[in-house]
């Protein structure tokens, strides 16, 4: 999946696959999550943020079913 870079202290990149309704976040950790079953709605609602993390821990991190994955 193709992420996007993104001005964030939290967060380096996205990516979003339409077709699994997969959310791949990478922190500036370099932990990689992908977080399963997310309305598309809710990755163009993350991209219009002013602030990816705080939108990532309120709104996808406790909502959806997700993976911790090497980057």
């Amino acid at each position: 999946m193709h992420r996007t870079p993104i001005s964030s202290s939290a967060i380096s990149s996205i990516g979003y696959d339409e077709r699994s309704a997969v959310l791949e976040v990478e922190f500036r950790s370099g932990a990689v999550y992908d977080y399963f079953d997310v309305p598309k709605r809710v990755y163009r609602e993350l991209l219009k943020a002013p602030s990816k993390g705080r939108f990532v821990s309120r709104r996808v991190r406790d909502r959806y079913v997700f993976e911790r994955r090497d980057s």
